[in-house]
């Protein structure tokens, strides 16, 4: 019993070493960040982490006697404003290719005029029948108007049979 209470004491110690030890080294070692999921950049306040799968960046800092990874704030107008910029030139750089004859890459869409693309969005097309689909409609009523004057002449025969 006394040897399990050493045994113990001794694993503690050995972890409660290594817990002060771990932050120490971690400070003055770089991250091995070829080929991995995060990027590291040293910063004068802790290390900056970038998650390379979602974009995520990271402020890693040591707190006490731990290491806290809270995440960076966004400036969202500042994202929305890159994208829009992105997209324009994406835009011209469609309309150059196709100005000089070439094809555009696989995947990619020639972008809709600026003509349909306003009365697109501002207004609704609705296709308009044919003439074979007049006429068929046409029929339809015709003959649903015979079957309810048909429907009123029995029902007047057998008001006036009655009678």
């Amino acid at each position: 019993m006394m040897m399990l209470k050493s045994a113990a004491i001794a694993v503690a110690a050995l972890g409660a070493a290594a817990a002060f030890t771990v932050p120490a080294t971690a400070v003055d070692a770089t991250p091995d960040s070829a080929g991995g999921r995060y990027m590291f950049n040293n910063t004068a306040d802790g290390v900056v982490r970038l998650d390379t799968q979602s974009g995520q960046v990271s402020l890693c800092s040591q707190k006490g006697v731990s290491w806290v990874c809270e995440a960076a704030p966004e400036d969202r107008a500042v994202l929305e404003n890159e994208i829009a910029r992105l997209r324009t030139e994406n835009a011209v750089l469609k309309k150059e290719i196709l100005a000089r004859g070439l094809p555009l890459p696989p995947g990619a869409m020639p972008e809709p005029s600026t003509a349909q693309s306003s009365t697109s969005q501002n207004s609704i097309t609705v296709p308009l029948p044919s003439d074979a689909d007049i006429d068929r409609m046409t029929a339809f009523a015709n003959r649903v108007w015979n079957s309810f004057k048909d429907m009123v002449g029995r029902a007047q025969q057998q008001i006036f049979n009655k009678s």
